[in-house]
């Protein structure tokens, strides 16, 4: 399947941007007083948004990954 190349370039563009913007949320999350509790262990907060933070960033690494497939195959 042939994608145009604007539509592989959405893709890089969509991807890069999780991979930029995710990091920058998280470093705010982990400076949240939610995400420890009061001996310093991550609390089910941290960790949700962990794991969201971590999915996202695979999503779009692999959205990335697709777009630029795209553009060169």
């Amino acid at each position: 399947m042939d994608v145009p190349a604007v539509l592989a370039w959405i893709l890089i563009i969509s991807g890069v941007w999780s991979l930029v913007v995710w990091p920058q949320f998280l470093r705010r999350v982990m400076k949240d007083p939610r995400a420890r509790d009061t001996a310093g262990k991550a609390t089910k907060f941290l960790t949700v948004h962990v794991v969201l933070v971590a999915v996202s960033m695979v999503l779009g690494a692999a959205t990335a990954g697709i777009g630029i497939a795209a553009l060169l195959g």
